[in-house]
Formats: structure tokens, C-alpha cells, sequence
């Protein structure tokens, strides 16, 4: 996935129970398609498929319950449309199954550390992925996490998985990266990855940003999660000023048009 100078839009679609945006479809593969049907109305550019909730203090689900959350999901979608789809995995046998589907990149937010075949799986299949930096793990990952420099410790893991993705064969212009907002992060962490994403850039590979209806932006507004809009949007917009290529959210349309906004602004001071 080469660097363009269109910012992507990537729409978040849950299937499970437990999602902390509440907006998972609780397995109803009609919600499901209709959800994905609007985000292709509204512009999206890829869709991003979740079947295990990575929420802070989720539980883990098994491999089995996962595959059947989001095969019949994949299997409509693959012939609905040609956009490209992601699953949202942690687990090579989820993976696995995904691209036998039809998915085409594995949004792994361990970094390919959780399961050690994941790396050739991705390498075996041609698909592109996500790797994504993370403090702890989903039961803990928020319970005080500390940093001496959170923009470059972020820096320097994504450099290592991503040079451990190549070594293992993946070729560098499918590699995403992306530095984990939300996870094993404050608010003061969040904000500064945030204000400094490009510090990033040299990495020389796409940076995905999510921000969409998270914690953080929660405890800025004093919104619950289903009201959190326009503080996505101004993240959104932050996130694109300062260098993202895909930005991963819930509300297409509008997020659409914080990045139009927020491109021509930067347009105009390129010039």
C-alpha cells in the first residue's frame, strides 16, 4: 500500500457483543451488511471488520467463536463490493480464514507478537498489515502506563516490527503502521502522539490513525461515546495536519469531510 497523497478513509464495522463504541451488531450479519452498505454510500475506502472486542479490560475470545463472528460477514461483503477489507486479528487461524474470504490486510494490534505464525501467514498470502504499537495487553493495558518519551519509544517499536516484518518477507509497501492511540496510553500520551504524528513519517511507511469515539476524547468533552462526532472529527483533522495517510472511524460522511477541510488547509500552506 504505497503512500498516496489521498488521505483513506477505513470504517470500523463490529461484530461482536462487547465493543466499546457500542456500536457492535451483536452477530446480526443484516445490521452488519446495512452498516457496511452506508459506509460504502458515504465514501469509505476500506473496511475494517472486528469479530474480538481489543477494548481496555476485553476478555479474550476464542480463535472458533471469532471465525464464526466474522465469516458470514466477509463472505456477503466480498461480493457486495471490490473495496478492501480488513480483519481486525490477532490470531494467525482468524487470519487465516479471513483471507480465504476475501480479506486483503490483517489489522494486528499486537504487531504481529501475539502469534508467531501470523508474520508468514501475511508473508505466504501477499496480504498488507497493520502493525500496531500497544503498552500491555487489553486486561491491563490501562491501568497506569508510563513512558519517558512516549513519541519516540512508539517510534522506535514500530521501526523494530517493522524491520522484523520485512526480514520475515513482507514487503515494505505493505506494511501499515500505526502508533496505538488509546492503547496503554493517558489522555497526556494520546494528545502528545497526536500533536507530534509526524515524527512518524520517517519511518517511511502509511500511518493509520484511530481515534474514533475513544476514551480520550470522552474525558476532553465530557460525552459519552455516542456523542463523541464532532471531537472525532476535530482529532481527525488533527491526525491529517499532521501527516496520517488512513484515519479508522465509525461516522464515514462526516469524517469525510473534517479530512477535505483539513487538506485544503494544509494545500494552502504548501503554497
Amino acid at each position: 500500500m504505497p503512500i498516496g497523497s489521498k488521505v483513506l478513509i477505513m470504517g470500523i464495522l463490529n461484530v461482536t457483543p462487547d465493543s466499546f463504541s457500542e456500536d457492535g451488531h451483536c452477530l446480526n450479519i443484516e445490521t452488519a451488511i446495512e452498516r457496511a452498505q452506508q459506509m460504502i454510500a458515504e465514501g469509505v475506502d476500506l473496511i475494517d471488520i472486528g469479530g474480538e472486542s481489543t477494548r481496555p479490560g476485553a476478555s479474550y475470545v476464542d480463535e472458533d467463536v471469532e471465525i464464526k463472528r466474522i465469516s458470514p460477514i466477509l463472505t456477503v461483503l466480498r461480493k457486495l463490493t471490490n473495496i478492501p477489507l480488513s480483519i481486525d486479528t490477532r490470531k494467525a487461524a482468524v487470519a487465516r480464514r479471513a483471507l480465504d474470504l476475501g480479506a486483503d490486510i490483517i489489522n494486528d494490534v499486537s504487531a504481529l507478537q501475539d502469534d508467531l505464525r501470523m508474520a508468514q501467514l501475511i508473508q505466504e498470502s501477499g496480504a498488507g498489515v497493520v502493525l500496531m504499537h500497544r503498552q500491555g495487553h487489553s486486561v491491563n493495558m490501562q491501568h497506569a502506563p508510563q513512558y519517558k518519551d512516549v513519541v519516540g519509544e512508539v517510534k522506535d517499536f514500530l521501526s523494530e516490527r517493522v524491520s522484523m516484518a520485512r526480514s520475515m518477507g513482507i514487503p515494505a509497501d505493505h506494511i501499515l503502521v500505526d502508533p496505538g492511540i488509546g492503547f496503554g496510553k493517558t489522555l497526556n500520551h494520546n494528545l502528545e502522539i497526536l500533536r507530534n504524528i509526524g515524527e512518524l513519517l520517517p519511518l517511511g511507511q502509511p500511518i493509520l490513525i484511530g481515534v474514533s469515539r475513544k476514551a480520550f476524547i470522552g474525558t476532553l468533552t465530557g460525552k459519552p461515546v455516542g456523542e463523541r462526532e464532532f471531537g472525532n472529527a476535530v482529532a481527525v483533522a488533527a491526525a491529517v495536519w499532521q501527516g496520517a495517510h488512513i484515519v479508522r472511524v465509525h461516522e464515514v460522511g462526516a469524517m469525510h469531510d473534517a479530512i477535505l477541510v483539513a487538506q485544503a488547509l494544509q494545500n494552502s500552506c504548501d503554497k
